[in-house]
C-alpha cells in the first residue's frame, strides 16, 4: 500500500520520520512533544492518537523529495540529505528549493568527507581530479569536484560513481581511488584504512517543512519541538544572593530574557531563578559561589516555551 494513501484520504497533516541512524533520537523528540502513536510491525505509517497527524517512516534520503513536492508538510532528516536533494535539482544561483529548514535539532552530527587510502599517495582532494570517486551523494560530489576542476561539464575529468552502501569498501576492492561518505566518529573509516582529506558539508539533524505549506499544525509542532530542544540544552539554576550583589550575579546568569528575582523574608536577600546552558552550568556555579551566592540548586527542565 502506498504510505501516503491513508493520510491523504483523511486530510491529515503528514509528518515524515527518518529511519536509520537518526530514528531513535527522533522518536525521543516526538515523545517529548507528546505526539502519541503506535506503529504496527512492518508498516510505514502510524496515525497520531492525540493530533490529526499521520507519521510516515521513510529513509532520510527520501524525505526532502516528499517535502519538496508538497506531499508531506513537515519532516526530520539530515542537512546533508537536503543539500544533496537541492544539488540534484540543479537550481540557478540564488533560487531556493521548496524544502525549507525550520530548526537545527542539535543531534546526529556528522560530516560528508572526501576520504582516500591512508597509505596511498593522494594527499588533497585536487589529487583526485581525473580519478574514480565512489559515493552515495553524487550530486554534492559532482558540485565539489566541479569547483576544484573549474571546467565546463563536458571537460570534467573526475568520474563520480554511485554506490548505495558499504562505500568505505570501494577503495580496498579497487573500484575507486577515493570516496565521499558520511563520517561520525571516524571508526569505520579508520577500520577500512581510510583518512579524510576534505569536507564537502557538515551536517546535523534538522526539522524541515514545505516552503508553501499553509497547514497550521506545522507551527504547532515546530513550537513543541523547539520547546523540547531548548529544554535539552538548558537547566534551571536557582540560588540566593545578597541584594547588593544581584547585578553581578545577574550578569553571570542573564537567562533567556532576564532572571526571575524574588524577595526573601530575610532583609537584604533575594532568590534568583535563571535558565543556564547545561554545558556551562559547572562554571556558572563556581562563579556564583565567588560572588556570594548560596543554596545553589540546578534543576532539569522537562519542556519549555521560550522565545
Amino acid at each position: 500500500m502506498s504510505p501516503l494513501s491513508q493520510p491523504t484520504a483523511t486530510n491529515k497533516s503528514i509528518f515524515c520520520v527518518t529511519e536509520g541512524r537518526l530514528q531513535q533520537a527522533t522518536l525521543d523528540l516526538l515523545s517529548g512533544c507528546d505526539i502519541q502513536f503506535r506503529r504496527e510491525n512492518r508498516l510505514d505509517i502510524a496515525l497520531v492518537k492525540n493530533l490529526p497527524i499521520a507519521l510516515i517512516f521513510l529513509p532520510a534520503a527520501d524525505i526532502p523529495t516528499f517535502i519538496g513536492e508538497g506531499r508531506v508538510d513537515l519532516g526530520i532528516t539530515g542537512r546533508d540529505q537536503v543539500a544533496e536533494h537541492d544539488a540534484q535539482l540543479g537550481l540557478p544561483a540564488g533560487e531556493e528549493s521548496n524544502v525549507q529548514e525550520v530548526l537545527d535539532l542539535g543531534f546526529g552530527g556528522c560530516k560528508l568527507q572526501v576520504q582516500v587510502p591512508e597509505k596511498g599517495n593522494i594527499q588533497t582532494a585536487k589529487d583526485l581530479i581525473g580519478k574514480n570517486v565512489v559515493t552515495s551523494f553524487t550530486a554534492l560530489s559532482e558540485q565539489f569536484f566541479a569547483q576544484l576542476e573549474g571546467a565546463a561539464p563536458a571537460e570534467r575529468k573526475t568520474k563520480i560513481k554511485y554506490v548505495g552502501g558499504s562505500v568505505e569498501a570501494a577503495c580496498a576492492l579497487g573500484v575507486a581511488d577515493g570516496i565521499v561518505d558520511l563520517v561520525e566518529s571516524g571508526e569505520t573509516m579508520r577500520a577500512a584504512g581510510l583518512k579524510a582529506i576534505d569536507t564537502v558539508v557538515s551536517s546535523t539533524a534538522i526539522l524541515v517543512k514545505n516552503r508553501n505549506t499553509k497547514n497550521p499544525l506545522v507551527d504547532l509542532i515546530t513550537s513543541r519541538v523547539r520547546g523540547v530542544i531548548t529544554a535539552q540544552k538548558f537547566v534551571l539554576c536557582q540560588y540566593n544572593i545578597p541584594r547588593d550583589s544581584l547585578a553581578t550575579a545577574s550578569s553571570i546568569t542573564p537567562g533567556k530574557r532576564a532572571p526571575t528575582v524574588t524577595a526573601l523574608e530575610e532583609d537584604g536577600w533575594v532568590a534568583v531563578s535563571s535558565m543556564v546552558e547545561k554545558k556551562k552550568i559547572a562554571t556558572v556555579m563556581d562563579e556564583l559561589t565567588k560572588v556570594g551566592a548560596t543554596d545553589i540548586l540546578v534543576l532539569n527542565i522537562a519542556n519549555s516555551r521560550t522565545d
